[in-house]
């Protein structure tokens, strides 16, 4: 056997050796919904014995990144995601007022760094989102929000995942027009020790100034003022650029293009089942369905 071969001969022994139906699956799935080019190639390479293993019900693991402006949605998103896919949401946001909040060193250095308009370093965040991917295991589904930010970021990322055998098979850019990003930060109300984030035109507390779970106060994000986000939304810009062109690269770049959560997620929703598990109808959703 030719060493071209070989790779073919252990994807076709692995099949025959799943069972029927769930081999049929596989086979199915790849006619009908084409993987990235990127995740194709690997289902062939020397670990495509591994990577099909950790397939769950004949789709692969979620692993997802969004990226979006400041105040674009993530959280939201990220929200309604994991509620409605088998999926760990990772962000960088709650990991990094998680630990402002605790006072921790990480914490201090963060807060110095975004009082004056800056972005964490690279060497902050890699330590806590390296730290919460060891966590999970190779079947797990989950979503990055808000990290990686920049190139170091992105390709020590991706240092990180292969290593865990576990690559990035999607990138999600939500793309919202600033005017409507300005509005939402001018808006937004934040119960900072969860992170839970209210917007006063179209989801605001129960209780004015109170958080809707423990009743405690609401407030302001430090850098949730004009001045100051217009410099994160320069920067964001000038880093993000470069990201996008490199996921485009790597063929698992999606942009997505609405003036709000509700215009955006349906398009998330059809995305994800057709690439990866159809999600679970919630309660909340079945409800809706038949209102």
């Amino acid at each position: 056997m030719s060493p071209a071969a070989a790779p073919v001969a252990l994807s076709r022994r692995l099949l025959s050796s799943l069972p029927t139906t769930t081999a049929k699956t596989i086979k199915i799935c790849n006619q009908l919904t084409p993987l990235p080019k990127a995740y194709s190639r690997s289902l062939f390479s020397s670990s495509s014995a591994l990577r099909m293993a950790h397939m769950v019900d004949g789709y692969p693991p979620l692993r997802l990144l969004l990226i979006g402006s400041p105040g674009a949605g993530k959280g939201t998103q990220s929200g309604r995601i994991q509620n409605n896919f088998e999926v760990s949401t990772i962000s960088s946001g709650d990991l990094l007022r998680k630990n402002i909040a605790q006072g921790t060193d990480i914490g201090k250095r963060a807060a110095k760094e975004m009082k004056n308009g800056a972005f964490v370093s690279d060497e902050v965040m890699v330590k806590l989102i390296d730290s919460e991917l060891g966590k999970l295991g190779a079947e797990q589904g989950w979503l990055l929000d808000g990290f990686p930010r920049t190139m170091t970021q992105a390709q020590t990322l991706d240092h990180t995942l292969d290593s865990l055998n576990q690559p990035l098979n999607l990138v999600i850019h939500l793309n919202v027009p600033e005017e409507v990003i300005l509005q939402r930060i001018m808006d937004r109300w934040v119960h900072i020790p969860s992170g839970r984030v209210y917007n006063m035109t179209y989801n605001p507390p129960k209780r004015a100034g109170l958080d809707d779970v423990t009743g405690e106060p609401l407030e302001r994000r430090p850098d949730d003022n004009p001045e100051t986000f217009k410099i994160r939304l320069q920067k964001h810009h000038e880093l993000t650029e470069p990201l996008l062109d490199y996921y485009k690269n790597k063929n698992i770049l999606v942009s997505l293009a609405g003036n709000t959560s509700d215009e955006i997620y349906p398009q998330i929703r059809e995305l994800l089942q057709t690439r990866f598990k159809p999600e679970e109808p919630s309660a909340e959703a079945e409800g809706q369905g038949q209102a």
